[in-house]
């Protein structure tokens, strides 16, 4: 068996599949695992969510936002945009079915004992174990009574600091956007949501989130992320960390590559 992590595939069924094989994956004996954003931008939503949907216990993901915006508009929430080409989703019979699929996922989950998969990558004050205790947090909201009301109140860019004294949707509102929105930071930890640039290119004012030292991380232990398509899966100053970082997300429904990282070979497999 083995276990491979996707970056973020955005609705490219095809070429999720083409990739799939090119890796040679055995749906009935290895595992998928996933770093959020299914849906929205690409062509075909609808199948590349009935397939995941059929892996059963060989599929695992974390949320994207764009997988949390699907959820949000599926409670009245926020509206669909027609670029995320969502239709065909939204108007089939089992819409309701794959949103509750959604909506029992986290936002940080494990792959092995060292391994964590998220969307945007780790706040740089939490250690792993933080990160899945926040993360069980917010997916309480999600499959409690009141996720309608906790879906209103997550949208916003404020606070933009962790405190760890931060209580209810504020504090939801501060997880979700450092596991799905997080690309920089300013000098003193507050996130950063204007720059989407390669840190070539970055404003000399902001880092990278994951060129900031963590003092929690360990050697043998590997942070796999997306979001950031501009990285094209280049994440230049690293070295500062111990742990190892990997981008996964480079760019495919931006006509670049759809990226997958093998766990037990540590081979990354592209197709474009």
């Amino acid at each position: 068996m083995k276990n491979y992590v996707v970056g973020d595939i955005q609705g490219c069924y095809k070429g999720l599949r083409k990739l799939l094989k090119k890796a040679d994956f055995r749906p009935s004996k290895d595992k998928l695992w996933a770093v959020g954003d299914l849906v929205a931008r690409g062509p075909d939503s609808l199948s590349t969510l009935e397939y995941l949907y059929d892996l059963g216990p060989h599929f695992e993901t974390v949320l994207g936002n764009h997988d949390l915006h699907l959820i949000a508009a599926a409670h009245g929430v926020s509206k669909i945009k027609s670029q995320d080409k969502l239709n065909d989703l939204v108007n089939n019979k089992h819409f309701n079915r794959y949103i509750d699929f959604l909506q029992t996922k986290a936002l940080a989950i494990q792959a092995s004992d060292n391994v964590l998969i998220t969307h945007a990558g780790l706040y740089p004050k939490w250690s792993i174990k933080k990160a899945l205790k926040l993360s069980g947090e917010v997916q309480a909201h999600l499959q409690g009574k009141k996720s309608t009301e906790f879906l209103k109140n997550m949208y916003g860019n404020y606070p933009d600091k962790w405190d760890n004294d931060l209580e209810k949707y504020p504090r939801a509102r501060f997880i979700v956007n450092a596991f799905t929105r997080m690309r920089y930071l300013h000098q003193d930890g507050s996130l950063n949501f204007n720059s989407k640039c390669h840190p070539d290119n970055a404003p000399d004012n902001v880092i990278p989130w994951f060129a900031v030292k963590n003092e929690k991380l360990k050697t043998e232990q590997t942070l796999l992320f997306g979001h950031w398509a501009s990285l094209l899966g280049d994440t230049p100053k690293a070295s500062l960390q111990s742990a190892n970082i990997i981008a996964l997300d480079t760019g495919y429904v931006w006509g670049n590559d759809l990226s997958m990282y093998c766990i037990e070979n540590k081979k990354t497999y592209r197709y474009s």
